[in-house]
């Protein structure tokens, strides 16, 4: 009756081999699809644009996902060589640590946990399995060590001096945020934890209600809490930057109310563009704006309704006309289990689809990167 002992170890083996090997690999290619497509017609002008653009993004999440960000990969859709074929100068990596199960846009709950699974299975530390804490801080650890495999190709961006270090010398540069800040799990002393690790772009809420107050998604609608308010202020102090993507508009309004300092939307549409529960209000965009602030435009269907280059551009477009050419920026949510109709390396087919929709080579140069460019330049923390 050995056999049956074998047959049982081999089937182990094999499911070991499934879920460590297979699935996270045919999970990151299913829920970070590229649109087929045939190659996009792009002239030699908008080449020529595109190549005078230090492309800024505002929001991705490589970070999340089983594959080298140093090497260049067919799924999925940002590793530095595409970002770098792309034009980028500067993407923001957001850590996203927490996802409920059922994730919907109209409602979720706190109490479920989607992530812990893909955790084990792409090897994380065991840390990570219960501490959301340590998933934010192994994301910026991730960062830390492409610096030192890129060989001067890609700089680790904590301050302003290390932001025009990369943009002088041609290295793509990373800031690197959070995704909801209830990797603080209560404790304002993990904002200094998390600060030396190199977050300097805090986005308050995901697709939850947090310790912090109420998300767009979530249940009570409600705005900061006075933990809400306390890390807000700490953070502010520190010199980081609040993103309010995902934050109920009773947030959005509590923090606008109680800072000075301009504030992102790292990622959306924009509401009067596309009716979505993913969008907040054009009059709460137009305050975000008028206090200094900076909206980056998504590339997926439930921000901007139609995920096409000439989707996003038209969206883009209204937000230059309501909010004003210096006050918008890209969003694109790389990698955030979203469908996009381009990966990192053909951005180039928006520049062609925002001249298509008749917005100038300033305009357009200043969306696809020299706004978010200069906001951090001003924003950063200096060395």
């Amino acid at each position: 009756m050995k056999w049956i002992g074998y047959i049982g170890l081999a089937l182990i083996v094999i499911g070991a081999v499934v879920f460590f090997g297979v699935m996270p690999q045919r999970f990151d290619a299913t829920h970070n699809a590229v649109i087929p497509h045939e190659a996009y017609a792009i002239s030699d002008d908008a080449r020529a644009l595109h190549a005078t653009i230090p492309v800024a993004d505002l929001h991705s999440d490589m970070l999340l996902w089983q594959r080298d960000p140093a090497k260049r990969h067919k799924r999925g859709h940002t590793d530095l060589p595409r970002l770098r074929e792309g034009g980028v100068a500067l993407q923001v990596f957001t850590a996203v640590t927490k996802t409920p199960r059922g994730i919907n846009l109209d409602e979720n709950s706190a109490d479920t946990d989607g992530l812990t699974v893909l955790m084990v299975a792409q090897r994380w530390p065991i840390a990570t399995w219960s501490s959301i804490y340590e998933r934010a801080a192994f994301q910026a650890g991730r960062l830390d060590a492409l610096e030192v495999r890129a060989g001067g190709r890609f700089i680790f961006a904590k301050n302003k001096e290390d932001l025009q270090a990369a943009l002088d010398s041609g290295a793509l540069a990373g800031i690197y945020g959070i995704e909801g800040a209830h990797p603080l799990e209560g404790d304002l002393g993990n904002i200094d934890r998390l600060y030396d690790a190199g977050l300097r772009v805090m986005g308050l809420q995901h697709f939850f209600d947090n310790e912090l107050g109420g998300s767009l998604h979530g249940i009570s609608g409600g705005g900061l809490t006075q933990f809400g308010r306390d890390a807000v202020d700490k953070a502010v102090t520190k010199g980081m930057i609040i993103d309010v993507a995902h934050s109920s508009e009773a947030v959005v309004r509590d923090v606008l109310a109680r800072t000075d300092r301009p504030v992102i939307v790292s990622h959306t549409g924009v509401k009067g563009h596309c009716n979505s529960p993913r969008n907040i209000s054009d009059p709460l965009m137009k305050q975000i704006a008028d206090a200094g602030g900076l909206i980056g435009v998504g590339f997926w269907e439930s921000a901007i309704c139609q995920p096409t280059p000439q989707g996003i551009a038209g969206a883009i477009a209204y937000a230059v006309d309501l909010l004003g050419a210096e006050h918008v920026a890209l969003g694109s949510d790389f990698d955030g289990t979203v469908t996009a109709p381009f990966d990192a390396a053909e951005l180039a087919a928006l520049t062609q689809a925002l001249m298509d929709a008749g917005l100038d080579d300033e305009t357009i140069r200043a969306v696809m990167g020299a706004n978010a460019v200069q906001f951090f330049l001003e924003n950063l923390p200096a060395e």
